[in-house]
């Protein structure tokens, strides 16, 4: 069967191989060690949506999605029901709205705010299983990252694109898609609506709109699916299409087998990346290595002549210009106030990113005037170097080779619980929060979403500008 699976690999075109692998994948075909990481995904999921309600633009896009439609059939994290649309929208930009989402670092990628609201509220519309919904985030993701596999990403990143809102729906098609039950050709028909609403480029980094790349693209997915449920016709071969293809008109052809190699029996989703701190996703590795070199060698701030910080060149690029920053968002990407946040608190979470923090004068004027960034050969992607120099000549070093939460340096199931628990409080009841813990852990036993989702509404915090 292996032998017969992979000679196909070689004549069946990639979006029919995917749609393919999608439309058939069973609970059972999914291995354990994946099925721990989809549970993973999920948990850091709900833990960064609850944290979302905090987000400085959370309430704007809470009016749009209100506005989106009236009905109320669909829960949100933390918050009152809506529409399915409103809910989806609203969700995905919860989870992230605050910077502390997964990614997917090959492809750049956020990938569970686009796969995990539209399954959640197909699966707790339905009433459907929570191995029904691991199986949908396990294609959803699986999708997601092997569509931006076949991007050849440097040819991609080239011109401009962004991946959330490109390849992201493909994968929230693809989860939707599985709870629905599709087969092989609704499946296709749906990676062709979702591919025609493929977008975003990052003409709109360091603006909160690179965020709603994320949510438009869980609606997007969301859309193509339902579409497709109606026996829409679309493209059946969207990704290598000659003309207009995904991977001719984004990538100059892509590398289409590289998205369909060893489908099935490697699972690219466990490389996606988890962050236990908030703050840009390719800075982990430097936070990684503040952490570890604060953990054992105690600095003191007031003491600390210069920070030197050696980041690969694509992260000097996107988060070495922040020495200077001018409000959350900017703080969140800047390498400069992070470091000095980490020095001076020992510890980096959402209150880091508070105004009375990020604006106050003396940890301004350190980012700004201590802090040196600068791109290195010798480190590459996330990885990074730190030296503190302290003002009696003495100098403390630390390298990061894999940031913390990474598929060589993850996180525990622990790690992510803690994460859910300590930005859960004051969302959710506590009792609700012991609740959603419980049911991911046993997501296999829960014979319904419904109850999952009911755990996670609770009394939410006040949205600014609701």
């Amino acid at each position: 069967m292996a032998n017969d699976m992979a000679a196909d690999i070689g004549v069946v075109e990639a979006t029919q191989r995917l749609a393919s692998f999608a439309a058939t994948l069973c609970y059972d075909d999914i291995p354990l060690r994946v099925r721990d990481h989809c549970k993973n995904l999920l948990l850091d999921a709900l833990a960064c949506a609850v944290a979302g309600r905090r987000g400085e633009e959370t309430g704007q896009v809470a009016a749009l999605a209100r506005a989106l439609a009236q009905s109320r059939e669909a829960s949100v994290i933390g918050g009152e029901p809506l529409s399915l649309v409103g809910a989806t929208l609203l969700n995905a930009y919860l989870i992230t709205a605050v910077t502390m989402c997964d990614v997917h670092r090959a492809t750049l990628t956020h990938v569970t705010p686009e796969v995990v609201p539209p399954a959640l509220a197909i699966a707790e519309r339905d009433g459907l299983t929570g191995r029904a919904l691991l199986t949908a985030i396990a294609a959803g993701c699986e999708v997601t990252t092997r569509v931006g596999l076949g991007l050849d990403y440097p040819k991609f990143r080239a011109r401009g694109w962004h991946g959330p809102g490109v390849i992201g729906p493909f994968g929230a098609a693809a989860a939707v898609g599985s709870l629905l039950g599709f087969d092989t050709d609704a499946m296709a028909r749906a990676f062709g609506l979702a591919g025609s609403q493929a977008a975003g480029t990052f003409a709109a980094w360091g603006t909160p709109t690179v965020k709603f790349h994320q949510c438009r693209g869980a609606m997007s997915g969301l859309l193509a699916a339902l579409l497709a449920q109606q026996r829409f016709v679309a493209s059946r071969e969207f990704l290598t299409a000659k003309d207009g293809g995904l991977y001719n008109a984004y990538a100059e052809g892509g590398k289409p087998d590289v998205a369909v190699a060893d489908l099935g029996r490697r699972w690219e989703l466990e490389q996606i990346a988890l962050r236990l701190w908030p703050s840009a996703s390719l800075i982990q590795g430097m936070v990684t290595a503040l952490f570890d070199l604060v953990g054992r060698q105690p600095i003191d701030f007031a003491k600390v002549r210069k920070i030197r910080i050696a980041l690969s060149a694509g992260a000097f690029k996107m988060h070495g210009g922040f020495g200077t920053y001018k409000a959350k968002f900017e703080a969140l990407l800047s390498a400069h106030y992070t470091a000095a946040a980490i020095l001076h608190d020992k510890a980096l979470t959402l209150a880091q990113f508070e105004p009375d923090r990020y604006d106050d004068e003396k940890l301004r004027r350190f980012a700004a005037e201590r802090v040196e960034v600068r791109a290195d050969g010798s480190v590459s992607g996330s990885q990074a170097r730190v030296e503190v120099e302290t003002a009696d000549g003495a100098t403390f070093s630390a390298r990061c080779e894999h940031p913390l939460g990474s598929y060589d340096n993850p996180l525990s199931r622990a790690q992510i619980e803690d994460k859910f628990a300590s930005y859960a409080k004051g969302v959710l009841p506590d009792a609700g929060i012991a609740d959603v813990v419980g049911s991911v852990n046993g997501l296999e036993y829960l014979t319904s979403v419904g109850t999952l989702m009911a755990h996670l509404r609770g009394a939410p915090r006040a949205i600014a500008a609701e």
